[in-house]
């Protein structure tokens, strides 16, 4: 357990991971007092990538339960081996067993379990709690987050054959949204909240640099900037900072010295991902963001 919001700050950076005070506090927070943390924001601003440093520093197993329109409890807790069940169903048959009661246990017993993530996490590890991150739970409908409200209330869950499965010490619980939609109320109380933003440019240059250390201190400038002017421009979809290490790679892997309009046209595709976006910064208006990066530059 970490002891400051500074020892956050540099456990986490030492896992790749650059964060602000603002965030490393409230990730403290949420250790230290045992409660869930709820991070909102754009698609790629680091928010999956958070609790995958977060369980890289503390050395905890990381159970990750991606979240998609239709997920419900069921999938998300546990489900039975159908087709060992039925193999067992066929030997116990051929074998003449006619104990129906003892065979019905034992199809529904731990050997025919299949543990999904929420009850992997109620189960514990020697080495500590491990971290749940809940990826994307705007995808989900209110029913699951009923459910999860219920989960993460008292930190057990119920499988009907086996009874309550209660956890011995409550997992780290990392819940990601994008805002495509709004998430209750009531399951945001449970938690500690943190809106995760774009950086600003000497911190995503730390994460730049955290990342990609091999990148050249020119270009990786060049490439911060030119997103970041990106994100001011009317997009569909803003590039996140996931696309700006994305980018950054490309043009390493081509060994580009310094952008330029053709080089940005023949990459567009590694920090845009829509065409109507990718249509509108090719060719003139490239060359525009650069002259106004240069310009600003050397002023």
């Amino acid at each position: 357990m970490f002891q400051s919001i500074e020892d956050v700050q540099g456990a986490l950076a030492a896992e790749g991971y650059v964060c602000g005070r603002a965030l490393a506090t409230v990730v403290f927070l949420a250790l230290t007092l045992k409660r869930p943390l709820f991070l909102e924001g754009e698609a790629g601003t680091g928010k999956t990538e958070i609790a995958k440093a977060i369980s890289a520093a503390m050395g905890r197993r990381l159970i990750r339960l991606q979240c998609y329109e239709g997920l419900d409890a069921a999938s998300a807790v546990y489900e039975w081996n159908f087709a060992a069940q039925m193999i067992a169903i066929r030997a116990a048959e051929a074998g003449g067993s006619a104990d129906k009661s003892a065979l019905t246990q034992e199809l529904f017993g731990p050997d025919f379990l299949i543990e999904r993530p929420l009850l992997q996490a109620m189960r514990g590890d020697a080495g500590g709690a491990p971290v749940l991150l809940i990826d994307e739970i705007d995808r989900t409908d209110a029913p699951f987050e009923a459910f999860l409200l219920e989960a993460l209330s008292d930190f057990q869950v119920t499988i009907p054959e086996l009874g309550v499965v209660k956890a011995p010490e409550p997992p780290i619980v990392i819940l990601t949204s994008n805002r495509t939609r709004e998430v209750h109320d009531a399951l945001k109380r449970r938690c500690l909240y943190h809106w995760v933003d774009y950086p600003d440019l000497d911190r995503e240059m730390e994460i730049l640099r955290a990342r990609v250390p091999e990148a050249d201190a020119t270009l990786s400038r060049e490439i911060v900037a030119f997103v970041q002017r990106l994100r001011t421009e009317d997009l569909f979809k803003r590039p996140g900072v996931a696309e700006t290490l994305d980018w950054a790679k490309c043009l390493l892997a081509l060994d580009v010295i310094e952008l330029s309009p053709e080089v940005i046209a023949d990459t567009l595709g590694a920090i845009l991902k829509y065409q109507d976006d990718i249509a509108k910064v090719q060719g003139s208006e490239a060359q525009r963001i650069l002259d106004d990066l240069r310009g600003d530059a050397l002023s």
